[in-house]
């Protein structure tokens, strides 16, 4: 009997194969990055300079904001001059704002041509200078909307109205829940999350869609997608399985030699009237030459990049098996049907959109409006700028983050984080001695970190901090080429400290990976009197100079702060020096759960100040620690924060 053809088996596992390829490369695409109810206009222009006096500052939206909004405009003194907001007439966009949407499981651009205005009254223009506005809302979709721009104004100073004093509320709490929640996964409420008014923008050419959370998956989004991968290889190997079963049958179906009797075998042992068998050798191919592990990225200005960690193969991944085969052409016994060949390619198929599906339903959206990606540089030695997180290069000026929440904007509560591990050689020390405090970076593989970016003239910042924000440090270990960081550390008082590792990884591949602040508890054995926060003061004195703090911290917002160093005697401000690549650097932590918070520094001084970019992630009190360097002295200025 003429053996059956096989080709058309191999031709659908081919196409299978193909395809299989194919769903995963379109489900694994990063999808583009979405904004939504984004700033597309302003009058004054980000960057601008006003010569007359103006009394509104317009920001048009591309959809009305929420009637809870919160907006503040700040003088170059650091003190706020708005007077309240109200809605304005829709016009059209100088250009079109592209915003992205989830749509049938496909992200289609919308461009937006219509702004709808929030105006913000400005009371009075104190000084020529440089003024910011910040805003802050929710989007219809629970996206956060906040960001931050500045004009310089150059006319003359105008008076305040009468009985006018400025403003010192903070954003409304249903606000900042709303904001925060979405940042966490968490569902908005939806008074805050769907403003009344007018209805949104209307978008070019688009359909009518619901916006998704196109964001980066959860836990159970990983899950789906570790049950898709478990799915797939069970269905691999019980191909496989059936394939090698099949090879030991006969064209006819009935057992080969292991089930003849004894009486049917021929004198070589063979059973009779079979076919002599030849012992073939198959050869199982390891899965792969090693295992990548991938670590996702999210600081400056919101681009993303991904450290990579590639470990080598187990010992023993390629195994040979004997088996004996039939030297004629197979039948059709031998492997799996078309039929259910089919059925197990259509269920593969199925666990992988369904791992897709759970990847959707567990993401968050994580990019707000405002966030602009920064240059990176390549690890040469010269300052780069980083992606999220603490660290900002030169000329970063204000911005957004992605996820600005409160557990995106307070980093450093974790030992761990981003794929790295903080991992301390000690965990205590005696009082008043200096000891050699040493720790490793440790990677997905746990293999220590080797290579970091150049962040303010520095591959790693180390800070220390008593539990009760005394005994403030900032130190820069140096790292041997096994990774091991070490630095002189002399803690004078008893008590528990926090040690933070400001750093950013480059990957085997070049990239640049997320900025990231670990932190880790460290004792000094003894009796221990927490020592008193001093109450709140916009003056500090660090060595011989005077040193004035002005702003007006705002919890999610990102406010500007302007210290101004002089000393006593001296009405002029003082030389400043660049230190770490900046005229100063301002470390925030909170109390309690000592919380490292974003500070965003300008590079250059304005209007005679060093300018931050602060955002207070929730309501408490904060200590502030102002390092500036005079006369190549390095002084510290330290400041109480109560917010709320």
């Amino acid at each position: 009997m003429r053996p059956i053809s096989t080709w058309p088996r191999r031709v659908l596992a081919t196409l299978s194969a193909v395809g299989l390829v194919t769903a995963v490369a379109a489900l694994g695409a990063a999808p583009p990055a979405a904004a939504h109810g984004t700033l597309g206009m302003a009058t004054p222009a980000e960057g601008s300079t006003v010569t007359e006096p103006l009394t509104i500052v317009e920001l048009y939206f591309t959809e009305q904001v929420a009637s809870n909004a919160y907006f503040t405009v700040t003088a170059p003194g650091g003190g706020r001059v708005d007077n309240g907001w109200a809605y304005g007439s829709a016009k059209p966009l100088d250009q079109p704002v592209r915003e992205y949407f989830l749509v049938e499981g496909k992200f289609e651009p919308r461009e937006y041509t219509v702004g709808y205005p929030a105006l913000v009254t400005v009371a009075h223009l104190p000084a020529a200078g440089q003024y910011s506005v910040s805003y802050l809302s929710v989007a219809s979709d629970g996206d956060p909307v906040r960001g931050t721009l500045t004009f310089r104004y150059t006319g003359r100073p105008t008076p305040a109205p009468q009985d006018w004093s400025p403003p010192t509320n903070q954003p409304d709490p249903a606000l900042l829940a709303a904001a925060e929640g979405h940042g966490s996964g968490q569902a908005p409420p939806s008074a805050a999350a769907t403003p009344p008014g007018p209805a949104p923008a209307t978008p070019l050419a688009a359909p009518p869609a619901t916006a998704q959370d196109p964001g980066p998956p959860g836990w159970i989004g990983w899950t789906g997608w570790v049950v898709a991968l478990v799915t797939v290889l069970a269905g691999l190997a019980l191909w496989r399985r059936g394939e090698w079963r099949g090879s030991t049958r006969t064209r006819s179906g009935r057992p080969g030699a292991k089930g003849v009797p004894a009486a049917k075998r021929g004198p070589s042992g063979r059973p009779s009237g079979e076919r002599r068998r030849a012992t073939a050798t198959r050869v199982k191919e390891p899965t792969g030459s090693g295992r990548r592990a991938a670590v996702p990225s999210t600081r400056k200005g919101g681009a993303v990049g991904t450290v990579q960690a590639t470990a080598p193969p187990p010992p023993g991944a390629s195994t040979v098996e004997s088996e004996v085969a039939d030297t004629s052409p197979p039948a059709t016994a031998a492997g799996p049907s078309n039929t259910r060949l089919a059925l197990l390619t259509g269920g593969l198929v199925v666990a992988l959109l369904a791992g897709f599906g759970l990847g959707r339903l567990g993401g968050t959206e994580r990019t707000p409006g405002g966030s602009a990606p920064v240059g990176v540089q390549a690890a040469t030695g010269n300052p780069q700028s980083a992606t999220d997180g603490h660290q900002h290069g030169p000329g970063t000026g204000p911005h957004t983050h992605p996820g600005d929440a409160d557990t995106a904007l307070a980093m450093g509560t974790a030992v761990n984080g981003g794929g790295y591990l903080l991992q301390p050689v000690r965990r205590t020390q005696p009082a008043g001695e200096t000891v050699d405090y040493a720790f490793r970076i440790l990677g997905t593989d746990r293999q220590p970190a080797t290579r970091f970016a150049i962040v303010h003239d520095k591959p790693l910042h180390m800070i220390v901090v008593g539990r009760d924000l005394s005994g403030y440090q900032h130190l820069h270990p140096t790292m041997a080429p096994d990774g091991t960081w070490t630095v002189p550390l002399k803690l004078v008082r008893p008590g528990g400290y926090r040690i933070y590792a400001d750093f950013t990884v480059i990957g085997a591949d070049g990239t640049t990976g997320q900025p990231l602040v670990l932190g880790v508890d460290h004792v000094v054995p003894g009796a221990h009197t927490p020592a008193e926060l001093p109450p709140p003061r916009p003056q500090a004195t660090a060595g011989p100079f005077a040193v004035s703090l002005e702003g007006t911290p705002t919890i999610g917002v990102t406010a500007p702060m302007f210290l101004r160093v002089s000393r006593p005697d001296a009405p002029e401000p003082a030389p400043l020096e660049r230190y770490l690549g900046a005229y100063g650097h301002l470390v925030v932590i909170r109390e309690g759960d000592l919380g490292y918070v974003h500070v965003h520094p300008e590079p250059e001084l304005v209007d005679g100040a060093v300018k931050f970019w602060l955002t207070a992630p929730s309501a408490g009190r904060y200590r502030a620690y102002f390092d500036f360097q005079v006369g190549g002295e390095v002084h510290t200025a330290e400041y109480t924060l109560e917010l709320g």
